[in-house]
């Protein structure tokens, strides 16, 4: 049976949203898991290493942007995906929005994202609330990601945008950063994305092709990213980005083909960071690259052709996006 509330649910537990339909904490269920995955024991290399270290939650900057998204019920994926830089990233005064809700319609074995069908539930009263939060965050920079929302017609494109739009009439001086799911290949959601008001559109290959499956959910794709980005790029006149996790078992060779073959379908940012496992139900670290080696891939980023690349063990697709500010014509 599954638990009465989301609080009472332990990761790999199935549970009951507010909104009444059923999900499962942290993205994957515990006996899946185990038959899925070589073994679901916390592994040695879930040992981290000395410079895997983030700056924890603290002052003012940070107790404004936790204020601002707890009030309006707003859902972060600093906060979903458990990402280490929340600390640093809100203490700066930034975050990253996280529209459609906090459960995805898709469980990708890297992710730590509750999983679930929301059976169409939107928040209509969300563009509102968004375009309220950016003002009192008074942010430069946003950026919008969201959950994989399969059940609803267009992915939810029409409601990214809509609180795309809000934002923007709130705050039209903010650059709004699009990071988006890949709407199953539908590429008129893609338009209806990049056809508002945004300066970056970005859509993560996560991981080498090689990799691909059993990385991510079946319903997303190497070949179908690359195709979201490319429809992107030359659809509008917005910038593209897109993020590697580095960790999982991956080459050298692997990641320079990767690299080539975003570039080759217009892609102008890249971000490089270390995977993370966030539970034992999810896939275990392979390896920890040193910072040095993430020194090279940027430097091999910028010499294949990226306008600029983040690279670094706690870097995210989402981390201090506001630097690219002044990349953007």
């Amino acid at each position: 049976m599954p638990s009465t509330s989301s609080t009472k649910a332990k990761s790999g537990e199935r549970y009951t949203t507010q909104h009444g339909f059923s999900a499962v904490r942290d993205g994957l269920r515990t006996k899946r898991a185990a038959r899925l995955l070589p073994s679901t024991d916390i592994s040695p290399n879930d040992r981290k290493p000395p410079w895997i270290r983030a700056r924890l939650p603290a002052g003012r900057k940070y107790e404004a942007v936790n204020s601002a998204v707890h009030d309006h019920n707003l859902h972060t994926v600093c906060e979903e995906s458990h990402c280490p830089n929340l600390g640093e990233c809100w203490s700066a005064g930034t975050a990253t929005l996280m529209l459609l809700g906090s459960v995805c319609t898709r469980a990708c074995k890297f992710c730590a994202v509750d999983t679930g069908n929301p059976k169409g539930w939107v928040d209509p009263e969300e563009p509102a609330k968004s375009a309220k939060a950016v003002q009192l965050m008074r942010l430069k920079y946003v950026v919008l990601t969201s959950v994989d929302r399969d059940d609803l017609n267009d992915g939810g494109a029409s409601h990214y945008a809509a609180c795309v739009h809000a934002i923007h009439d709130s705050n039209p001086t903010t650059v709004i950063e699009a990071l988006t799911p890949d709407f199953g290949g539908d590429l008129q959601a893609v338009e209806t994305v990049t056809s508002s008001p945004i300066g970056v559109f970005a859509q993560n290959i996560e991981t080498v092709k090689r990799l691909t499956y059993p990385v991510r959910d079946p319903r997303a794709g190497y070949e179908q990213t690359l195709r979201v980005l490319e429809h992107a790029k030359t659809n509008s006149s917005v910038q593209t980005k897109s993020s590697l996790m580095l960790g999982l078992g991956e080459t050298d060779a692997e990641i320079e083909q990767t690299m080539q073959d975003l570039l080759n379908h217009g892609v102008d940012f890249l971000t490089l960071g270390q995977y993370l496992r966030p539970t034992r139900n999810h896939l275990p670290v392979e390896r920890w690259v040193h910072p040095d080696e993430f020194d090279s891939y940027q430097k091999l980023g910028c010499e294949l052709g990226f306008k600029d690349v983040a690279a670094g063990p706690l870097v995210r697709s989402s981390y201090r996006a506001d630097r690219l500010i002044s990349h953007i014509d």
